[in-house]
């Protein structure tokens, strides 16, 4: 008999706890073991218990669950799914929570949380087994990141660098917004244009493409749409919507659609990786990040089957081999890298196959 997931709930709601026990213990193959309103009783059953996951509130009494979540991914790291309300605060808190270690996000609505938590139980369900079999990233300092750019290193070549225009298409979901803040710090200025599906809550993407457009050389912001792709910029699609390259006349702009979810997820990396085989074809170069299940993987097919060069993350680097595993899987990867060498591969085969002027 497969071994059940062992979860403790830890939220100073009752009502919040009382869900979270419900739609954990409501398939056999997860169990909550304990509860807890607030991390000082939280950290001895932790202790006794030693859980597989943990959900944690961010704003607790007695401890904030971001100073609690620090002091666990120093002294025992765990995976923690964080739950934070769907505001401009709130997101801001959830994405210092990404920093620090935690694997994803359950987002708390605002309105009738009975019918909103019980509305997409299977989306967490799915979050906590994800996070039963994710790699807990060792927390290296409160306030400072690991900053790998320094070590991409990019060939020397001397082949002249053509001015076709390129884009570069990203799929991300579980362990994405570390992962592609790795991948887009060390874009220079006059980097290709990006389009970037994560896997992210509503609200929560407008407060991701402002912290990166803070830490990036290139403009980083949340697609809008029928606005124009260009390059030295990164669109990240917003939460609520599918994002898809569209063509204006000469140019290429970003197409916002809330059609139907595909694979669970809007937006969806099989819909953003569709829609540029179909326009971009070899002018394309894909990347697939970590995450969990199989969203991107026959995009990514398809891209390659039109054109593209496509990268995928190793296995060792991903907090969740999922995407990458699957697109692998399919046949629409030609290289797998570990996360900190994806950025100088790609630049420098821009440089080699008629990308923007990429310095070297």
């Amino acid at each position: 008999m497969k071994k059940k997931v062992r979860v403790i709930v830890i939220d100073d709601s009752a009502l919040m706890r009382n869900l979270l026990t419900e739609i954990i213990n409501e398939t056999p193959d997860l169990e909550c073991v304990a509860t807890a309103p607030d991390p000082i009783i939280a950290r001895e059953k932790i202790r006794e218990l030693n859980p597989d996951v943990i959900t944690l509130d961010i704003e607790m009494p007695k401890m904030d669950g971001l100073e609690f979540l620090e002091r666990l991914m120093r002294l025992k790291p765990t995976p923690v799914i964080m739950i934070s309300s769907l505001t401009e605060q709130g997101s801001e808190a959830a994405l210092r929570a990404l920093e620090l270690g935690a694997v994803d996000i359950i987002a708390k609505p605002k309105l009738d949380i009975v019918r909103g938590i019980q509305g997409y139980a299977d989306d967490i369900r799915e979050k906590i087994r994800c996070a039963a079999g994710a790699k807990v990233k060792p927390m290296f300092s409160s306030n400072v990141m690991p900053n790998n750019s320094a070590d991409v290193v990019l060939p020397k070549v001397s082949r002249p660098i053509l001015k076709t225009e390129k884009l570069i298409i990203v799929g991300a979901s579980t362990g994405g917004t570390e992962a592609l803040k790795e991948f887009l710090v060390p874009m220079p200025p006059d980097a290709p244009a990006i389009l970037i599906a994560q896997h992210m809550p509503e609200m929560f993407t407008k407060s991701f493409a402002n912290r990166l457009n803070t830490l990036c050389s290139i403009t980083v912001k949340e697609a809008e749409h029928g606005e124009r792709v260009l390059p030295g910029h990164a669109y990240i699609a917003p939460g609520h919507s599918h994002l898809l390259l569209g063509v204006s006349g000469a140019n290429y702009v970003c197409h916002l659609s809330q059609g139907e979810t595909v694979n669970r997820h809007r937006p969806s990396v099989d819909v953003l990786f569709r829609s540029v085989a179909n326009l971009a074809g070899k002018n394309a170069i894909g990347v697939i990040l970590t995450g969990m299940g199989k969203d991107g993987a026959a995009g990514m097919l398809e891209m390659k089957q039109a054109g593209a060069y496509n990268y995928a993350q190793d296995e060792a680097s991903c907090v969740v081999f999922g995407m990458p595993k699957e697109a692998i899987a399919l046949g629409g990867v030609h290289e797998v890298l570990p996360l900190k060498e994806i950025s100088g591969r790609v630049l420098a085969f821009l440089t080699l196959h008629g990308g923007r002027n990429v310095r070297i």
